[in-house]
């Protein structure tokens, strides 16, 4: 099928919407925080309601335990002779704080302008819950799909995805797919429909710096004792040039060069730095010098400073001097790159820099493996089509400057092309107070997945 979205499904999602967002509103009031212990319950809770609406869908579907938030898993195996594609989506949501900065309660869905406003709106549950929604239209309309699905579901997406790799692993066989399709990123511009082409990865990082086992007083000790906030504060300082250029050795040694024609699209691109300058509240611009915003945030790795702590921090005045100081560090990757080669990195830079009088150590917390995809054959071009059918626009390919560390995982596992197709916007806070996604986004979301079943049916006949 080219063309239209056929009206069945078409008329089948609008008559079904009210419902379909009474039960998205249902899901996103569960505080599946993935990273809070005193949440474990409502994670499970989440891993109960995804099972149990893949199975109003019509899908066959179960909850598989393990040592961290349940993984589940939704399959629809009626299609013989066709290929299996696997959904993957998580259920999982970053905490919800600072509460305050919330114009409405965090986890109390509310509809303004447009915009679904709750945690998890598009950061996973409304993209993961379209998918659902566009199966259950194929199957309650027609009683089947032109192809074979898989839906993987994880809780810990949001703490680094730590099972979910050795899962796939042990699982292969039930997940064998020909090719994967996730929903977990944003398009380009409202009304612009967008293939994601690139992924950055990650190496995040605490960085801990040590002096006198406790706290001394500055005036009896300072100037003579060797302070482990500044000691820490030269360090980081050593770690970027006066151009944005990261220092540490070896950084840039195994960074794959982009196309030039990806480049080029790049710059193509509608994109204006102010009005993104704007969006932020920065005074200005900066980062490495030489390449566009959009290359710096796609195309190019960073290091940052997340976090830093030490000494006194309340309220009024305590002459301290710290035994102790701290800060988290993530860098952000591009092919070839990988978290294990940048550790050993800066490891060695923060032992050739550091001042004599301190102790240092270096601990890995999580990572990710960068991901880019050339775009080619029936799965990319079924996705071609059907965006461009429910948006009416042709779709623009686009890279992403946060990480997804299971992209890089199903490709090597299971050997299958992954398609990455968001419905997010820009500016939707997806790890901030007052998360939304726009409630437009989703209900055309459900109809352009709907037309990729269609679309990919077809396309892998003729393959």
């Amino acid at each position: 099928m080219t063309g239209s979205v056929k009206s069945d499904l078409t008329d089948y999602l609008e008559k079904t919407y009210p419902q379909t967002r009474d039960e998205l509103f249902d899901f996103l009031r569960i505080p599946s925080v993935s990273a809070k212990s005193e949440h474990n319950s409502d994670t499970a809770k989440a891993a109960e309601w995804v099972r149990s609406s893949l199975e109003t869908a019509g899908l066959k579907a179960q909850v598989f335990p393990t040592p961290g938030h349940p993984i589940v898993i939704g399959e629809w195996r009626g299609a013989e002779g066709a290929p299996t594609v696997l959904v993957y989506g998580h259920y999982d949501v970053q905490p919800a704080e600072p509460l305050d900065l919330w114009t409405s309660p965090p986890f109390e869905p509310t509809v303004r302008n447009g915009n679904i406003y709750a945690r998890g709106s598009v950061d996973d549950k409304g993209q993961l819950f379209l998918h659902i929604k566009a199966l259950q239209a194929h199957l309650a309309t027609r009683g089947k799909l032109p192809v074979n699905v898989v839906v993987i579901a994880e809780g810990e997406e949001e703490i680094g995805s730590d099972n979910l790799e050795h899962f796939v692993e042990e699982k292969k066989d039930l997940l064998a797919a020909e090719a994967v399709v996730i929903s977990d990123s944003a398009m380009f511009a409202p009304g612009q429909p967008s293939i994601l082409s690139s992924l950055r990865g990650l190496a995040y990082f605490e960085l801990i710096v040590e002096g006198p086992t406790v706290d001394l007083h500055s005036g009896a000790y300072g100037g003579a004792v060797v302070n482990p906030a500044m000691a820490l504060a030269r360090i980081l300082a050593t770690m970027h040039d006066e151009k944005g250029h990261v220092m540490i050795e070896g950084f840039y040694d195994s960074v794959r060069e982009w196309k030039p024609e990806v480049l080029a699209g790049m710059r193509k691109l509608p994109f204006d730095s102010e009005t993104f300058r704007k969006e932020t509240g920065a005074p200005t611009l900066g980062g490495e010098k030489g390449y566009t915003v959009l290359e710096q945030l796609w195309a190019r790795p960073t290091l940052e400073v997340n976090g830093l702590l030490s000494g006194y921090i309340g309220e009024g005045a305590k002459t301290v001097l710290p035994s102790k100081a701290m800060a988290k560090v993530s860098c952000r990757l591009v092919p070839d790159q990988s978290p294990q080669e940048i550790e050993k990195l800066i490891l060695a830079h923060v032992q050739k820099v550091a001042p004599k009088g301190v102790n240092t150590s270096v601990r890995f917390l999580h990572g990710g493996k960068p991901w880019r995809a050339e775009l080619n054959g029936p799965l990319y071009d079924a996705a071609r089509r059907a965006l461009a059918t429910a948006f009416e626009k042709p779709p623009v390919v686009v890279g992403e400057g946060g990480s997804i560390p299971v992209v890089g995982d199903f490709e090597r596992i299971l050997g299958a092309p992954v398609l990455l197709v968001g419905f997010g916007l820009p500016g939707e806070n997806a790890h901030a107070p007052d998360e939304w996604m726009s409630e437009e986004n989703f209900r055309i979301g459900m109809r352009a997945i709907a037309a990729f079943w269609d679309e990919y049916g077809v396309a892998s006949k003729s393959c």
